[in-house]
């Protein structure tokens, strides 16, 4: 992915972050955030967060890595980094998940 030269300040990257996130929460439908992300990424961007959102709920499900590669073609690395994010990051997949399927556990 495409770098800065130079980052920008802690303070305008998380307010550029937090404008980002607004952007979304307004949005009152699936296909008006599918229009939004369509007209924000490129393609590329979407796949990949798309593989990354696919192998959630194969990771909660205990699939092997292995066994989820087979079955989505998402490398083993990705899976990887997916996992990992689910248990250490942010709780944005949990977070999505809940709302999505507010029976499932996201507790991974």
């Amino acid at each position: 992915m495409k770098q800065r030269v130079e980052p920008l300040p802690a303070n305008d990257a998380d307010a550029s972050r937090k404008a980002l996130a607004a952007a979304f929460a307004a949005l009152r439908t699936p296909a008006e955030v599918a229009a939004f992300l369509e007209d924000l990424c490129t393609p590329a961007e979407l796949e990949a967060m798309a593989d990354r959102w696919r192998v959630v709920p194969l990771i909660l499900e205990g699939v092997p890595y292995r066994e989820i590669h087979d079955r989505t073609l998402v490398s083993v690395t990705t899976i990887g980094r997916v996992a990992r994010t689910l248990d250490q990051g942010a709780g944005g997949y949990a977070a999505a998940l809940k709302r999505r399927h507010p029976r499932a556990s996201a507790s991974h």
